[in-house]
């Protein structure tokens, strides 16, 4: 018995090493310095608190060391007027801000705010961390662990600047980022190795936009998540007015020009905003937020058997939904298995955060 004792120890301490490693791995190359963001959009986390920040004004993706990796199973929010409070601590008012994305901490369960202290191209970039209790701190970025990966090809047209990423997520050690490029099809997916080296051109993308009757080239992801069938690494991406469409992780090379698979329909006239993937009783589900089409409930059962969508849909079509009675949620993200937190507009206007059940 004590002999077991002993493996069961070592064990332990060979496990904690490993994964001590692990996050020394992924902050080894940031260094410290003042972060110097133009504007910061689209949030993603890492394993060990290493949050990804888009910033599609200086057309760079962030990679910050929040030092934030106290785990914690704290699922409970309820914060009302978010908005109010985030625009009091820094000394503005509410119509003054923009939240512009919102990430949970998948160790300490803590989420973060993208904000826009001001309005247009010179707003201030702030990143904002509130825990289960309502307490809100800004993270500092002048003296930050940090790296930067710049966008060779970002697109610099003023009017779609703030479209040179539009969505980020983090999959086996590269971030998978999502916007508009400079090249003729100017739509672009591209994976970044982490920790940063070099950033390549990414793919170009191009689908069949079902509700518009036409191939497009020029229209970014709005939202995506990465999600494997069978093996195969696929990025699920959600477009305004409403496609869904898949692509192969594998595909996404450098200059590469490649057509995404249209699996659904969702509606014309809409805007998706967030998606996240979760599991319940044996099962995963997709949720979509929409500015005009409410929070979306979708199964990923049999995602490879639905036929490609290549002529024009007047209505929905393909993968089947539900529409969640939910109403004004801009941005949702998984707390744990049975939690998500969104962010809501109230009927008075206010901006609240709280936690709901996965449905």
């Amino acid at each position: 018995m004590a002999r077991s004792r002993n493996v069961l120890c070592a064990l332990l301490v060979i496990a904690l090493f490993a994964a001590a490693g692990f996050a020394a791995d992924l902050t080894a190359s940031l260094k410290p310095g003042k972060a110097d963001l133009k504007s910061a959009g689209a949030l993603a986390f890492a394993v060990d608190g290493v949050l990804f920040v888009g910033d599609s004004i200086g057309g760079a993706v962030y990679a910050i060391d929040t030092q934030d990796r106290t785990p914690s199973t704290a699922s409970a929010y309820d914060v009302k007027g978010i908005d109010a409070k985030v625009a009091g601590m820094l000394g503005t008012t509410p119509d003054q801000i923009l939240i512009n994305d919102l990430a949970v901490n998948p160790v300490s369960h803590k989420v973060y705010l993208s904000v826009s202290r001001g309005r247009g191209p010179t707003a201030t970039p702030v990143i904002v961390r509130i825990d289960t209790a309502g307490k809100l701190q800004e993270v500092a970025l002048d003296n930050v662990k940090h790296s930067k990966a710049a966008l060779p090809n970002a697109t610099t047209n003023e009017r779609g600047r703030t479209d040179a990423i539009t969505d980020l997520a983090f999959l086996d050690n590269e971030v998978i980022v999502a916007g508009l490029s400079n090249e003729e099809f100017a739509s672009n997916l591209r994976s970044i190795p982490f920790p940063f080296q070099t950033v390549d051109k990414g793919a170009s993308i191009e689908i069949w936009h079902g509700s518009h009757g036409k191939f497009e080239t020029n229209s970014p992801v709005r939202t995506f998540v990465p999600y494997t069938v069978n093996k195969e690494s696929l990025i699920l991406a959600a477009y305004t007015c409403t496609p869904l469409v898949k692509f192969p992780v594998s595909q996404l090379k450098p200059g590469a020009k490649v057509e995404g698979t249209t699996i659904a329909e969702l509606g014309s006239g809409n805007r998706p905003i967030d998606m996240i993937v979760y599991s319940k009783s044996g099962k995963d589900f997709i949720l979509m937020s929409n500015n005009s089409r409410g929070v979306m409930k979708m199964s990923t059962d049999n995602l490879n058997s639905y036929k490609a969508i290549t002529t024009p849909q007047p209505t929905t079509a393909g993968v089947p939904y539900t529409t969640l009675d939910l109403k004004g949620v801009d941005q949702l993200d998984k707390i744990d298995n049975t939690t998500a937190v969104i962010l809501q507009r109230s009927e008075g206007g206010s901006m609240d955060i709280r936690s709901i059940a996965l449905p």
